[in-house]
């Protein structure tokens, strides 16, 4: 979900300071209701918050501020460097930064470690923090924190909600790292039976994610709380056009785009071969741009194959995105096999946004998935099946953009943000009322 960590980035010892992401709340339509807000207050804990720019700290600063319209709202954060000035204003979240050091996912050890570290210093925090009836919001970056926020808000009679990004050890079990009936498998599950069983809520971002969900003895269905993502890019469709910084170097007709963090649930190898399958198509032309483990290997097997057809450029930074997800006709999410339930591309909302089709690799069950067939997007690919991949880009080369542009645009609009905060603002105000929620119907 994230944009990653920064290696070797460490934080200047505790502090405590007012702050807000820029435009905290702009924009967002705050549905306060008839009702008086009930007492109590919000704890968000996340390892990702602004100053850092990933996927994960725009998601909780947004939900912190929108929270903060109407509750007491501190956040745990364990990311480095003060908010600027512009940030700072009464009726905001109070920022506490809890000491990180955060190594790179290459690292997996030091990560380990560090992250181990982390989710201890955060739940001592928690027990200074919390009172009987608060409630504490986190999420599963990284996956040992939220063991520590249920059982600081079990020890503290506050309520707990965990928003569901990655569910562990699924996610991997899935990527290969873990055997299914390991040791370390089934102390995990045993672990997140005992977890489940002392959250309040579990908010996931894909309908898919239920079934696994329920596999644990600790988890009932009316803790469960479907709040999708959204769009960061305002929905509508950008041009293609020669004139695109990313295009101007590229003479193919049709360009084939890759985006973001390829971490390990997902499968570097099953674009680079239908690139392969392609590369005498002089009208077809990938461009990549991402990072993690899987950028890697997609640059190493570059460097061995010298593909004519393939263009990697530099990282893309936020100011240069929308640019960058406006250079391409088609772009690919390619996820490994048995990803449905565990992991949600978040950069599938923006893709849509600027109006693109997608060439998902995935189970047909997955949530992305569900959504390219609902709403006639792109292509489902069967994973591991470059053949498949491949056929999809060739299909998409000749169809009606235009058209495929509109229902993406439509797409992006349903998953609105304005919608997306009213309902965590909602359900945050049922665990201050009442710690066991009502069965959704």
């Amino acid at each position: 979900m994230d944009r990653g960590a920064r290696a070797g980035r460490r934080a200047r010892g505790s502090r405590d300071h007012q702050g807000h992401p820029e435009g905290c709340g702009a924009g967002i339509r705050v549905d306060r209701g008839l009702t008086m807000q009930p007492r109590g207050k919000i704890v968000v804990a996340s390892q990702h918050y602004p100053p850092d720019t990933s996927t994960t700290a725009v998601i909780m600063a947004e939900i912190a501020c929108r929270l903060a319209a109407e509750h007491e709202v501190v956040v745990l954060s364990g990311w480095p460097g003060a908010l600027s000035a512009s940030q700072t204003s009464p009726g905001r979240p109070r920022v506490v930064a809890i000491k990180n050091h955060m190594a790179g996912k290459a690292a997996l050890l030091r990560r380990a470690v560090s992250e181990l570290m982390f989710a201890a210093r955060t739940f001592f925090a928690l027990i200074r923090q919390l009172r009987r009836g608060d409630v504490v919001l986190t999420v599963t970056a990284p996956f040992m924190l939220p063991y520590a926020v249920a059982a600081a808000a079990r020890l503290r009679g506050a309520r707990s909600a965990l928003i569901m990004h990655d569910l562990f050890p699924d996610v991997l079990v899935m990527a290969g790292l873990l055997k299914p009936g390991s040791f370390v498998t089934r102390t995990m599950r045993a672990a997140n039976g005992l977890m489940f069983r002392a959250l309040n809520a579990v908010i996931t971002i894909g309908r898919d994610a239920e079934r696994p969900l329920l596999s644990y003895s600790g988890m009932t269905r009316n803790k469960i709380r479907f709040i999708p993502n959204w769009a960061t890019l305002v929905p509508g469709a950008r041009p293609i056009t020669p004139e695109n910084p990313f295009r101007k170097a590229l003479s193919a007709r049709f360009v084939v785009g890759l985006s973001g963090n390829l971490g390990f649930t997902h499968d570097p190898e099953i674009v680079f071969e239908a690139a392969r399958l392609l590369k005498d198509q002089s009208e077809i032309h990938f461009l990549l741009s991402g990072w993690g483990i899987g950028f890697e290997q997609l640059k190493q097997l570059q460097a061995e194959a010298k593909l004519t057809n393939v263009t990697f450029v530099a990282r893309v930074e936020d100011a240069e995105l929308e640019a960058f997800l406006a250079a391409a006709n088609l772009w690919i999410i390619p996820y490994r096999k048995d990803v449905a339930g565990v992991s949600v591309p978040s950069r599938f909302y923006n893709l849509l946004a600027v109006g693109r089709p997608v060439a998902l690799v995935s189970e047909p069950e997955a949530e992305a998935a569900l959504t390219v067939v609902e709403n006639g997007l792109g292509w489902v690919v069967t994973p591991g099946r470059a053949d498949q991949l491949a056929d999809a880009i060739r299909a998409a080369s000749r169809s009606d953009e235009g058209a495929m542009a509109g229902r993406a645009v439509k797409a992006a609009a349903k998953f609105d943000r304005t919608a997306a905060m009213n309902a965590y603002a909602g359900l945050i105000g049922e665990l201050l009322r009442n710690p066991v929620l009502a069965e959704q119907r």
